[in-house]
């Protein structure tokens, strides 16, 4: 069943795409739903692109809704472990 909840978030970033180059993102489409490449029935769906520089800019992600939940545990310690004076200045 897809569920066509879709959340779009605004971001501040550069990610690596498919030519091996970096490039500036600006947002992130996330969504639960069927996969396109994914060996699972649903999974997490992440896109985060430039949508002003063409659809090549773009780093997609699939995940099934266990590696979800460890990924935003992993980027919560990471940020905990930071002094909040760093943070603060970047």
């Amino acid at each position: 069943m897809c569920t066509y909840n879709t959340v779009i978030t605004e971001l501040n970033g550069s990610a690596k795409g498919p030519s091996s180059k970096w490039f500036h993102v600006d947002h992130a489409t996330v969504y639960y739903d069927h996969p396109v490449h994914a060996m699972a029935g649903h999974a997490l769906n992440i896109d985060i692109a430039d949508p002003s520089a063409g659809p090549g800019q773009r780093v997609a992600l699939e995940l099934t809704a266990e590696s979800a939940r460890a990924l935003v545990q992993a980027i919560e310690d990471a940020l905990a472990a930071v002094p909040p004076e760093i943070i603060a200045a970047g």
